[in-house]
């Protein structure tokens, strides 16, 4: 049984939500000058760079082992300062610890908290760079520090990661050789710290082996752009053999026709995967009754639903339905009617009408009943608090959920959000749907959610304006994409539509295929049409302009633009416009 299936992967567990504890630790302060075998060290402030709990002697300095104090604040350092800072520990790094130069580079130029550290050892009227260079001479640093914290982890993450009886980089050729193989592979420097922190047993393989791993899933048919996003995102990818359960997810999107490109392109290093979950939620849209082919259409639309929270999202709305007192066979038949219920979009706007319900007092049975036959509206429909619904309409209570039993649309036309949607009924929006569906918009995109905001008028309305421009000579898929680049033309009227044609073929002489290139020309006022061509055409017969520009040229810029260079460009041209502006308005 599918619910059976839901406990046995114990998608509510503990398991997902991970808290992670920091030990917080930074270097201690040794403000005492101290002397060894008759060796006077220098008199300022001593900053010993050591997390490690023995006590390490170098010379007759003493490394000690503290708990970690916060970074210190201090005044505002300028960038003269912190650029000497910065160049000191580079030398030390590169020259006196033999660092490869990008390194010793990298390091020093993205370690900012451990700079502001090692300035707090310098007295403001000493020299900056002589001052770090003695200091190195005679106190060792831990370079993990600086190294990790170069790497993009935080100071209050790295200390828990510090080895505990090392503090030169050197010591550990195993890190910086994989580390190596990670950043010649491609890897950006600054994702390996959270690939560190996740999986740091990838950091202790042999020469060559991570390398190899890499590889691997090159000749699965992923691009190397493709692999270094997966294991940034990923990293325990690298662990052991290739993951079955990847490659099980990877099948099965190729069988929805999807290319091994297609996982690049909608995850980054935020991307939390779950390839288990995923395998899970394949699964579950199966019982639903979903095949190949609508899988293939909720993923394109959707790519979210598979990929943040692998997945998560569909176990969330199927407890929350089942809260309601829907049975799991309702759940499907609701799934299968309604796939944009599946969104996160609309899965938050449903559960937000179902708050908004219950906080007015409305029984649970109604609210169920409500949610079954109005999915769809409720899905869409970005609704207002409820204390806010009420005051605004002087409503006890009682009475706004009175008034929503009676008529459950008036949820939608009294607390929406969008003005758009206020007086507008559920069968008006899924008729304006199913056009754009026609026209080639995805189902459950985010371009088909834009879409639905900035069309207006019924289906049959964009249908027939749609039909105007087909039957004025354009291409069905010509005319189609014109209006996925300007929307707002199938808001004109139609017979506007006819007149601006018109207008454009007889009395300025362009072709109809101009409006190709340039299709907003539908969407200007035709005062401003007439205004701007009729100057245009006056230079032209005087050959002051060029011909046949292009409409965009004439019309998209502003009206000073216009005035600059199709204006004062003639000696009377000021007094022709004045008089096309004159004739314009009287008519």
């Amino acid at each position: 049984m599918l619910i059976r299936g839901i406990s046995n992967r114990r998608i509510w567990n503990s398991d997902m939500i991970s808290e992670l504890h920091h030990l917080l630790c930074s270097p201690t302060v040794c403000k005492n000058a101290c002397t060894g075998n008759g060796l006077s060290f220098v008199s300022f402030k001593r900053r010993n760079f050591c997390i490690s709990e023995p006590t390490i002697r170098v010379k007759a300095s003493v490394v000690c082992s503290h708990p970690s104090q916060a970074p210190v604040s201090g005044n505002r350092i300028s960038r003269v300062v912190r650029t000497e800072a910065q160049t000191a520990l580079f030398d030390y790094l590169h020259f006196t610890r033999g660092f490869h130069f990008t390194d010793a580079e990298h390091i020093s130029k993205n370690s900012p908290n451990f700079i502001q550290n090692l300035l707090s050892v310098v007295d403001n009227d000493q020299d900056v760079s002589r001052a770090l260079s003695k200091y190195f001479r005679y106190n060792p640093i831990n370079e993990f520090e600086p190294f990790l914290e170069s790497l993009g982890l935080p100071p209050s993450e790295y200390p828990s990661l510090l080895p505990k009886s090392l503090i030169f980089l050197g010591d550990d050729s195993l890190l910086l050789d994989n580390f190596h193989a990670l950043c010649g592979y491609g890897i950006p420097r600054i994702k390996i710290g959270k690939m560190y922190k996740e999986t740091k047993e990838i950091f202790e393989y042999e020469h060559g082996v991570l390398l190899k791993k890499l590889k691997a899933y090159e000749e699965l048919g992923l691009s190397k752009s493709t692999v270094i996003k997966l294991i940034t995102c990923c990293p325990s990818l690298l662990i052991g053999l290739i993951d079955n359960n990847f490659l099980v997810v990877l099948e099965k999107l190729k069988r929805f026709r999807f290319g091994s490109e297609w996982i690049g392109t909608n995850i980054s290093e935020r991307t939390n995967l779950n390839w288990d979950r995923m395998l899970d939620t394949m699964s579950f849209l199966v019982q639903v009754g979903y095949n190949d082919k609508q899988m293939e259409i909720l993923f394109t639309g959707n790519p979210a639903l598979l990929f943040e929270g692998s997945g998560k999202q569909i176990y969330i709305l199927v407890a929350q339905l089942l809260k309601l007192g829907l049975k799991m066979n309702q759940i499907y038949d609701l799934f299968l009617k309604n796939p944009q219920i599946l969104s996160s979009k609309c899965a938050k706007n449903l559960w937000t009408a179902v708050c908004f319900l219950t906080e007015i007092g409305m029984e649970t049975e109604r609210i169920a009943g409500i949610v079954t036959t109005h999915m769809e509206i409720l899905g869409s429909t970005s609704l207002k608090c409820p204390i806010t619904v009420m005051n605004s309409l002087k409503l006890q209570q009682d009475e706004l959920c009175q008034a929503i039993k009676k008529d459950p649309m008036k949820l939608v036309n009294l607390g929406s959000n969008s003005k758009t949607i206020d007086n507008q009924d559920s069968n008006t929006i899924v008729e304006r749907k199913n056009f754009l569906l026609r026209l080639g918009y995805i189902e459950n995109s985010d371009e088909l959610s834009k879409a639905l905001r900035k069309f207006r008028g019924r289906g049959s309305q964009l249908q027939e304006r749609f039909d105007c421009l087909v039957e004025a000579g354009l291409d069905y898929n010509v005319v189609s994409s014109m209006i996925k680049r300007a929307p707002s033309v199938l808001n004109q009227t139609k017979d506007l539509l006819e007149k601006k044609i018109d207008c454009l073929q007889n009395r300025l002489g362009y072709p109809l295929e101009a409006v190709v290139a340039f299709p907003s020309y539908l969407c200007y006022d035709i005062q401003r049409i007439n205004l701007r061509f009729s100057m245009y055409l006056w230079l032209l017969e005087r050959g002051a302009a060029k011909p046949k520009l292009s409409l965009s040229t004439i019309l998209a810029c502003s009206d000073a633009r216009f005035v600059k260079y199709f204006v004062h460009i003639h000696p009377e041209g000021v007094f022709t416009w004045e008089s096309l502006k004159k004739s314009l308005n009287s008519r």
